[in-house]
């Protein structure tokens, strides 16, 4: 009998930071209240299954309880990413061994509530089979660092998990290592921040930061030119709803003789928010005023001639977007 190797590349994604209208605050109450720990899988779906019947609001509890209690193990981030490779001997010994190995991350996670994204995604995976839920791993390439902007989606860049999960028929994405909150700060460490705009999120608003390896699971019309076209959004950005309808592409030229006047529009900003921005070469902040006019911000940053860095825009002191800027 043939014998085939099987490699699992564990994903260690990095962090950057729109869901339906639904209301899910009772259940998060709920799962507030559950214990910091469980021993196994099956108790935290027994948990859930108690005191919920409806399968959004299971989907909405496994998210909730992983998002407020795995952190993320930022110091395992690009240490050991070697492949796992394994031998078959058969589809069935394959699939064996595929759900050992899924099983035993999966508990790993749960009992040292630490993981990168493919712990995440494979615990919530498996909670969700256990009360009776359709969920599968996602893997692909994130646009979450500067320097991410430009780069084409692959398989060589794939570097991100997330889940789907199937809901009245319908498959639903969702990103529970995103909504955990972020690593920032130096020497880093990773502070938790709930983000339930990466439940049940929009393709469209999805596809910002995440493209599939697989695109059927894209769902939605776009290509990889388009995700390789845009900004870093960050997750304020999405948590806030912010759109920004101009400049809408990541790469910005500057003139080499002149400087230049970039204009910006965006929607849903409100009066009262502060909007700045920081070049990397200079790291001061700068105010700026916007205009509004029928629901959208107005408002034009300056841009220096022969300049080549990275601009970034906060609102309200959180990073919104940055984009590349190159030498014409």
């Amino acid at each position: 009998m043939k014998k085939y190797i099987l490699t699992i590349t564990l994903l260690f994604c990095l962090f950057s930071g729109i869901a339906t209208a639904q209301s899910y605050t009772q259940v998060d109450e709920k799962v507030k209240t559950y214990p910091q720990k469980f021993s196994s899988i099956e108790k935290l779906a027994e948990q859930i299954n108690s005191d919920f019947t409806k399968d959004d609001e299971k989907a909405r509890a496994i998210f909730t309880w992983l998002a407020l209690h795995i952190q993320y193990a930022y110091k395992a981030f690009g240490a050991n990413q070697k492949p796992i490779a394994y031998t078959f001997k058969s589809q069935e010994e394959k699939l064996a061994k595929e759900k050992k190995f899924n099983e035993d991350l999966a508990l790993k996670t749960l009992r040292t509530r630490k993981a990168v994204c493919q712990g995440y995604a494979t615990l919530y995976m498996l909670v969700a089979e256990q009360v009776g839920l359709e969920a599968q791993v996602v893997s692909g390439t994130s646009k979450a660092h500067y320097t991410h902007i430009g780069r084409v989606p692959s398989l060589n860049t794939s570097d991100h998990a997330w889940n789907v999960v199937k809901i009245d028929g319908e498959w639903k994405l969702i990103d529970v290592t995103w909504a955990a909150g972020s690593v920032t700060g130096n020497p880093p460490k990773f502070e938790f921040d709930f983000n339930d705009k990466y439940f049940f999120t929009s393709p469209e608003v999805f596809f910002l930061n995440h493209y599939p390896d697989d695109e059927k699971w894209l769902m939605l019309n776009a290509s990889k030119d388009d995700f390789t076209a845009l900004p870093l959004y960050f997750g304020n950005a999405i948590r806030e709803g912010y759109k920004f309808l101009v400049p809408n592409i990541g790469t910005l030229t500057s003139d080499r003789k002149t400087g230049l006047l970039i204009p910006f529009k965006v929607e849903n900003l409100k009066p009262q928010d502060r909007v700045d921005y920081v070049y990397s070469s200079e790291r001061v902040f700068k105010n700026v005023t916007p205009t509004f006019s029928n629901g959208v911000a107005t408002f034009s940053i300056p841009l220096e001639r022969n300049y080549s860095g990275y601009l970034t825009v906060y609102i309200n002191g959180e990073s919104a977007i940055s984009y590349r800027v190159t030498r014409q």
